[in-house]
């Protein structure tokens, strides 16, 4: 089971060969956001949902009581850069809120159900962030 930065390398290695179809079938894509403190690029391999066009990722961190540092970097700059298997992008990264994010969580735990096992564990809404290719 590949995971971090092992993860990343071997998905960008086989343009997601291996590395994109993850544990329990789940689809993944790689993130690269700049580091809000320190302006490097860091990447993260996350479970995604295709939705209208769009990519859509959820910022759990295992139901863990503050943010991952991935979703800070981005609300710091929203523009990331994506790679779904050989396709490489650009993106402007938002966070849904209302019905939108009711809907998209719900995609989002059919794929991965420990999403809600992880809402459960903490206090904060987990934020669902859908990527807009730019």
């Amino acid at each position: 089971m590949l995971f971090g930065d092992e993860h990343v390398r071997r998905y960008e290695e086989t343009n997601g060969e291996v590395g994109h179809d993850w544990e329990k079938g789940a689809p993944i894509l790689i993130l690269t956001t700049k580091g809000r403190k320190t302006g490097e690029d860091r990447k993260f391999a996350l479970i995604y949902q295709e939705h209208e066009g769009n990519y859509v990722i959820v910022a759990s961190k295992g139901g863990a009581p503050v943010h991952p540092g991935w979703y800070l970097n981005l609300q710091a700059d929203p523009e990331v850069r994506v790679q779904v298997k050989a396709d490489k992008f650009t993106a402007r990264a938002r966070t849904a809120d209302g019905a939108e994010r009711a809907e998209l969580w719900t995609k989002m735990a059919a794929v991965w159900p420990d999403y809600d096992e992880y809402q459960k564990k903490t206090d904060r809404e987990i934020p669902v962030v859908v990527l807009e290719r730019v």
